[in-house]
């Protein structure tokens, strides 16, 4: 599935669309060639299929760089929660939507972690 279906997040773009998206928010760091990365994207595809109730994003690590570093990505795939345009929490989870679900409702409940 391409990462066309969810809202490709770039350093031009990143904050800015974060920013406009209320409620929680998934951001995704991955590239092409990773095949990790291809099973969450799947997972998040199923998950909000059934109607999770967050937004996700994608960041092709290996086209914003800049990010990449600032958000200390050294393995991919990465999945960052945001609510109401703020970082909120790194979310580690398997790649199945129920489990995704639960991280992200688990990761709401507490109070929001230091930004990278």
């Amino acid at each position: 599935m391409p990462d066309t279906d969810f809202t490709v997040l770039d350093e031009f773009n990143f904050y800015s669309t974060l920013a406009d998206a209320s409620g929680a928010s998934l951001v995704l760091f991955t590239t092409p060639e990773c095949g990790a990365c291809r099973v969450y994207r799947r997972a998040l595809h199923e998950t909000r299929a059934q109607g999770a109730g967050f937004r996700v994003f994608v960041v092709d690590a290996g086209n914003s760089l800049a990010l990449t570093r600032e958000y200390e990505v050294f393995h991919l795939p990465a999945l960052f929660l945001f609510r109401d345009g703020h970082f909120h929490a790194r979310v580690d989870a398997a790649p199945v939507p129920r489990e995704l679900c639960r991280a992200v409702d688990e990761r709401l409940g507490h109070p929001a972690e230091e930004a990278p």
